[in-house]
């Protein structure tokens, strides 16, 4: 039986504990070669502990956070053991399927595919959406060794007959608790019906809710667990602070913040689409150059936004929460929390796309008044309170004002200074016991042949308050009146 995630915590076991260099892992030349290309010599603790497991056909379930190294972890191991067989792939089938949540993350893992494979003949194909299907039935039909896929245009090309999976040996399914925010987990279940039983499965999330480690237990055969860090914890060198700032003052403390020496490539997160897309606009006033990508682009433009932002044409790149996981850029100088998220985990995966492969960075937070709560929720998740910026390079905003200091303010936003006088009012009139029953006159009264309604219904409604009948009598006695006056 695979050993418990607790007991992973951190550290690599037995064997594993050893593993300290690419070359101690056992990958086949051509693979090795490609990884000392690409300027990697140590492997991650994600990696060391994963690698072994999978290249002897091990079930795994890797609990490990956001920027830890999970691509190579699975794709190295893959990129080996198809190059060690010599099986053909037939049409229409493909020996790898990796299962990704969004577009970006799909993209980056067959880019890794591809590096790492190098000196392999190892076919590679994304299939996405938000693209016209040509290319990809193209690829499908003649057939492919690693297939990285969105669920729902897998199962697309899958009902149009462009695929079958019954040839699948190796099975990946990255960022599975972000599948269950996207509500892909039905998808996800149909797909795994049509694989072989006869498989290996290799399962990947950042955090384990109660859903998928449900999902975890269907899927997977007894597994090696392993993790490298406890879940919903940011990276440790992650310099983290939060400042406080009025919503009418963010863009301004933003535009003094991606302003600082050393701030080449900065991510911004906003809660919203439009918000993403005003963010842009309120820096590009400032001659600030911007990029957002969000849910509402279509592919070749979130294509373009990360490709600048990689190559420095735009240094700032304005996301929503569909960039937190999956953009694997390097050289993240800065994460800026324009918005603070709802969900606490979310705070972890978005301050995770900096500080990547033991580099270290920096995590900045906006916090308005309204916001406290989240910063609070944020706080108890990761276990410490977050320094606020203070000095040094940030000047702090303004603490949240009491009802009282913002009595100018109050004056100059009516809509707000409305309700706080509404809602001084109610205690007041909560002690009024003669409120309700004025409140229905208008409805009942003038009762008189001037009002326009038979002297029945008239009599009808005045009794209520008069009598304190129940409803249901108030009802009877209508009906009673109706069938009366009708005689």
């Amino acid at each position: 039986m695979g050993r418990s995630i607790s007991s992973h915590a951190g550290r690599a076991i037995g064997k594993i504990s050893k593993v300290t260099q690419f070359s101690d892992l056992g990958l086949s030349a051509p693979i090795a070669d490609s990884v000392r290309a690409e300027g990697y010599t140590e492997p991650t603790p994600i990696q060391a502990q994963a690698i072994p497991h999978i290249l002897a056909g091990r079930d795994l379930l890797g609990l490990a956070a956001t920027g830890t190294g999970k691509t190579a972890a699975f794709a190295l191991p893959i990129l080996h053991r198809l190059a060690g067989a010599n099986a053909r792939t037939q049409r229409g089938t493909c020996r790898a399927l990796i299962l990704s949540p969004t577009r970006e993350l799909a993209d980056q893992i067959g880019e890794s595919f591809r590096a790492y494979g190098r000196n392999t003949h190892t076919t590679v194909a994304v299939i996405v959406g938000g693209v016209a299907y040509g290319r990809q039935t193209e690829a499908l039909t003649k057939g492919v060794d690693v297939l990285v896929a969105t669920p729902g245009r897998l199962l697309d090309h899958i009902s149009q007959g462009h695929i079958r999976l019954d040839a699948v040996e190796s099975f990946v399914l990255d960022e599975a608790d972000h599948m269950l925010d996207l509500g892909f987990i039905p998808a996800i279940r149909k797909i795994v019906r049509l694989l072989p039983a006869k498989r290996q499965n290799l399962f990947f999330s950042a955090t384990m809710p109660k859903e998928i480690g449900g999902l975890a237990a269907e899927m997977l055969k007894d597994p090696e667990r392993v993790s490298v860090s406890p879940p919903s914890k940011p990276a440790e060198k992650i310099a983290q602070s939060v400042q406080f700032v009025e919503p009418r003052q963010k863009v301004a403390a933003l535009a003094k913040t991606v302003g600082e020496p050393g701030r080449d490539r900065v991510l911004v997160f906003t809660r919203t689409k439009r918000g993403a897309d005003k963010v842009v606009r309120e820096l590009s006033r400032q001659s600030i150059s911007a990029a957002a990508i969000h849910g509402n682009k279509s592919q070749p433009q979130r294509v373009r936004a990360l490709a600048g932002f990689k190559d420095g044409r735009s240094p700032i790149l304005v996301a929503t929460d569909i960039a937190a996981r999956g953009i694997d850029v390097d050289g993240v100088d800065l994460v800026v929390n324009y918005d603070l998220p709802h969900v606490p985990e979310t705070y972890v995966h978005r301050i995770g796309r900096t500080a990547r492969a033991g580099n270290s960075g920096l995590a900045i937070s906006f916090c308005g008044p309204e916001d406290r709560p989240l910063l609070k929720a944020i706080e108890k998740l990761i276990g410490r309170q977050i320094a606020v910026a203070n000095g040094g390079t940030i000047e702090p905003g303004p603490a949240p004002m009491s009802a009282e200091e913002t009595g100018a303010g109050a004056r100059r936003e009516g809509p707000a200074r409305s309700r706080k006088r509404t809602r001084r009012r109610r205690p007041e009139q909560s002690h009024d016991t003669s409120r309700t029953e004025p409140h229905r006159e208008p409805r009942t009264a003038p009762e008189s042949p001037g009002n326009g309604l038979p002297a029945f219904l008239t009599a009808a409604r005045s009794k209520p308050a008069a009598t304190g009948k129940s409803r249901a009598a108030r009802r009877r006695q209508r009906r009673e009146s109706v069938r009366a006056a009708s005689a």
